[in-house]
């Protein structure tokens, strides 16, 4: 019987409609070979949102993505909107999103793959079997407390403000997370904070210790985030999952991911409880090179195939994907940003084609 999955996706901006469409061409190959049948539903968000409707994120869309099984974002945001104020820039839309849907949690995975291994900047004996995956809690934090702002001073001196809080709760259900994380993969994780610094990591590190109890077969490690940082690029291979806030997993996910070579390559999946889950590739909307058909769609595909893993259950369709994308880069097809001497220099559409073809 054919299983059938409503999906929203969101092109946004920049090189944003490049990528998703080849996303979608993928899935609707593997949905036939899977028996699998997915509508499409677009909706805007970030500049296209502004340009269209005034806000980075319409009620619409929102109401879309809550009606949806699932949701494929591309990217968002560029320099024609930079300048605007920062209730109305496509970052806000991007935050409300993940506001509006509950996504408390936050997926990026940091593989090397081997055919990939010499595109990083760090020597092949140091990133050659890195995997890695990052929890980073997605709706607290620094992003999100409050009070917020920039206010005057009594001198008359204007002076900015960021809350980074957190309840027990909302540290108590990303561990929950962190740790069944890591016991689908090698049974090892790291905390991530400040305690030595910073009260309310205090209150991280004593929930993730308490939380640990629950999972005795789960390895658990604490490192203050700076030395994390450092981690990462001295000997990632230590790390097999991560789980941080949200100011830290945004920076650390970021270096992890620099690990792989590109950050063209890599997925995310943003997860709430009981909703639709958001799914994107890392990287932004590369406005300098929107239009030219020189984008990377792979972290699009990805991201694809973690929807269909962990939003809509599809393990098999995921891996299809997942080893389509292995064959079409030991074809050695390559995008610009992973380009290597010996390989077929291909664009946005041309990497869609070969893997349209193996699959």
């Amino acid at each position: 019987m054919t299983k059938k999955y409503r999906i929203t996706l969101l092109p946004g901006d920049g090189i944003g409609p490049e990528i998703i469409a080849v996303a979608v061409d993928v899935l609707k190959v593997v949905g036939q070979k899977c028996d699998l049948e997915f509508s499409f539903d677009e909706a805007l968000i970030g500049g296209a949102a502004i340009d269209a409707t005034g806000e980075p994120l319409p009620e619409a869309t929102l109401v879309k993505c809550r009606q949806s099984d699932s949701v494929l974002l591309a990217a968002i945001g560029g320099y024609k909107w930079d300048n605007l104020p920062r209730e109305q820039r496509p970052e806000t839309g991007l935050l409300g999103l993940r506001a509006g849907l509950d996504l408390f949690a936050n997926l990026r995975p940091a593989t090397i793959l081997p055919q990939l291994i010499d595109a990083s900047s760090l020597k092949r004996e140091i990133v050659e079997g890195v995997d890695i995956m990052v929890v980073r809690e997605l709706t607290g934090g620094v992003y999100f407390g409050k009070p917020k702002g920039i206010f005057a001073t009594e001198t008359g001196e204007k002076r900015g403000v960021n809350t980074m809080a957190y309840t027990q709760s909302e540290i108590d259900r990303i561990a929950k997370l962190g740790f069944e994380t890591a016991q689908k993969r090698q049974g090892r994780l790291c905390s991530v904070d400040k305690a030595n610094v910073l009260d309310v990591s205090q209150l991280w590190r004593d929930r993730v210790i308490a939380i640990a109890k629950d999972y005795p077969d789960v390895e658990l490690s604490h490192l203050y985030v700076d030395n994390a940082a450092m981690q990462l690029v001295r000997a990632p291979k230590q790390f097999d999952t991560i789980v941080t806030g949200n100011l830290f997993g945004d920076i650390l996910s970021d270096a992890a991911a620099m690990l792989t070579g590109s950050i063209g390559m890599l997925p995310s999946a943003s997860l709430s409880a009981d909703g639709p889950g958001v799914y994107e590739p890392v990287h932004g909307s590369a406005p300098d090179i929107a239009g030219q058909d020189k984008a990377n769609p792979l972290a699009q595909v990805l991201s694809a195939a973690m929807m269909l893993r962990y939003g809509l259950n599809e393990p098999l369709a995921a891996t299809m994907i997942e080893e389509g994308v292995t064959k079409v880069l030991d074809a050695g097809y390559r995008t610009g940003d992973i380009m290597s001497a010996g390989m077929i220099a291909t664009g946005c559409k041309g990497m869609g084609e070969a893997l349209l073809k193996v699959l």
